[in-house]
């Protein structure tokens, strides 16, 4: 292990001789004492106690920094925030609670010019270098001489079970699954990346990223995304979460993949808990192929393997699905009905109640191939939906839904209160909820793509927004009436779904 110990010490007789020789460009705080230090939630390692026992932090024209938490100041999320950079539009932080302090990065994700930088491998290391600068009169932050890329958590997680020899889809990746990387990002969030902080190619270091939400489409709404960040694994990786508020997407994401085998996944874990938890979970049984042979509408293969098994899901704290057509709850308003594509474009699943609303889960459906394609969640008020066109994307496909629900319940019944977790973990059932806004773009955009499912959509009316839903996260909200140039006015006429939901647009009513 580096040892930081003479490094710390010179850096701080440097220091100490800089604030003697111009008291007006640089002070110094006072220090704390090994009862202070012994005091703290993380541990303090020697090489850094070398330094605060005689710096507690330092300010010169253009920057402060305070090396450890005074008054309420607390340390969190793996790090210690040393200061702000470039007037408040970002941190540095470094790690803590590991056997040394470190690495130091400048994370600020705002602007045209999203950065994040890792200045140094610990902090001893950057305070050298930084009176180094500052002895030199060059005060401004170190900007990369090197570059490392971040990764999607996802990839990663899935990477992981390749390499265990599981999931034969995920082979069109790399066989190069990092075990204690896999352990930091559980199964992998769709809005998370991760910077690989070991093997660093050297410092400073920029990394490759970008904030998943955009400031340059105006919403509606005011614009308040944020990017929380974390060190993991006492150094070893940096987190970089988009918080997708009051924005829109800016980017794609990277999704969990589906399992070719979903439907049968779903069956079995969902009996599996109907078995364990029966007051929890309940199961309808499913249908013959004769009865499906029957319905209005085809019924694919990879769904009837499904509904023979399965009919209906009630699982405490969420709404019922009811898979098998004829339930009540399946009763939609004509209007209603006509706005959502009318017969053989959706297959209705379940009423979501919130507050004093009211929304229809239904599955999309191709009329001109009789794909069962993406869940979505539309209001059920015919007029709020054609005042406010708004929809939720809450999974691919049925399947992915099921494998959802079983795995939250899964996770809620290692805990207390089953259904107020279950419905906690599922707001996003109903639309706008809180969940990230794909872009609404007017479909003129598109023109002259080579994307035929974008190509296409720009046959549809003039004014009408859509997204492409095929690369979002899931669940997302997609608020039509928030994009800039939804008029204020307008009403919808009609959403449509092109390719079983793949791409959603809102036709608004001419004239």
């Amino acid at each position: 292990m580096y040892d930081a110990g003479p490094q710390a010490a010179g850096a701080v007789r440097a220091l100490k001789e800089l604030a003697r020789e111009r008291p007006d460009e640089l002070e110094l705080f006072e220090g704390f004492t090994d009862a202070e230090l012994d005091g703290w939630a993380v541990a303090v390692p020697e090489e850094v106690r070398v330094v605060l026992r005689e710096i507690g932090g330092l300010e010169t024209e253009d920057h402060e920094y305070r090396f450890g938490p005074r008054g309420r100041e607390v340390f969190a999320d793996g790090c210690w925030t040393l200061g702000e950079t470039d007037f408040g539009e970002g941190s540095l932080i470094v790690g803590v609670g590991g056997a040394v302090w470190g690495p130091v990065v400048a994370v600020n994700p705002w602007g045209a010019d999203p950065d994040v930088t890792v200045e140094a491998p610990d902090f001893t290391g950057w305070l050298a270098g930084f009176a180094e600068r500052l002895a030199d009169g060059v005060p401004d932050r170190p900007r990369g001489r090197f570059s490392a890329p971040a990764t999607a958590t996802v990839e990663l997680a899935e990477r992981a079970a390749l390499a265990q020899g599981g999931n034969p889809e995920l082979a069109t990746l790399p066989h190069d699954g990092d075990p204690e990387l896999a352990a930091l990002v559980g199964r992998g969030d769709s809005l998370t990346d991760l910077v690989d902080l070991h093997g660093l190619p050297g410092y400073p270091c920029a990394v490759d990223w970008e904030p998943y939400f955009s400031t340059f489409h105006h919403t509606a709404d005011t614009g308040s995304s944020e990017v929380q960040f974390q060190i993991v694994g006492d150094g070893r990786a940096l987190l970089l979460r988009s918080v997708v508020s009051g924005d829109f997407l800016g980017r794609a994401v990277r999704r969990h993949r589906v399992p070719a085998d979903a439907a049968r996944r779903a069956v079995v874990e969902l009996r599996s808990l109907a078995a364990e938890f029966p007051d929890l979970v309940a199961l309808e049984a499913g249908c013959a192929d004769s009865v499906m042979d029957g319905w209005a509408l085809p019924v694919p293969e990879e769904v009837r393997g499904l509904l023979r098994e399965i009919g209906g899901v009630a699982i405490a704290g969420l709404p019922t699905l009811r898979l098998l057509p004829g339930a009540p709850e399946h009763t939609v308003d004509p209007e209603l009905h006509r706005m959502l594509g009318g017969d053989g474009a959706y297959w209705p699943l379940a009423r979501i109640s919130y507050g004093r609303g009211h929304a229809l889960a239904q599955i999309r459906i191709d009329p001109a191939t009789g794909r069962w394609g993406y869940v979505v969640s539309v209001p059920g008020d015919g007029e709020k939906l054609r005042e406010y066109p708004e929809l939720a994307l809450l999974a691919e496909s049925l399947p992915d839904l099921l494998l959802t629900f079983a795995r939250l319940a899964r996770r809620a019944a290692a805990g207390p209160d089953f259904a107020a977790r279950m419905a906690r973990d599922t707001r996003w059932l109903f639309p706008n909820t809180g969940e990230p806004w794909p872009r609404p773009a007017p479909v003129g955009e598109w023109a002259g793509s080579a994307d035929p499912l974008l190509a296409a959509a720009t046959e549809l009316p003039d004014g009408t927004h859509a997204a492409d839903l095929r690369a979002v996260p899931i669940p997302s909200d997609l608020c039509f009436y928030r994009a800039a140039g939804w008029p204020y006015a307008a009403r919808l006429e009609r959403l449509h779904f092109a390719a079983a939901g793949q791409l959603a647009a809102a036709v608004p009513v001419r004239g």
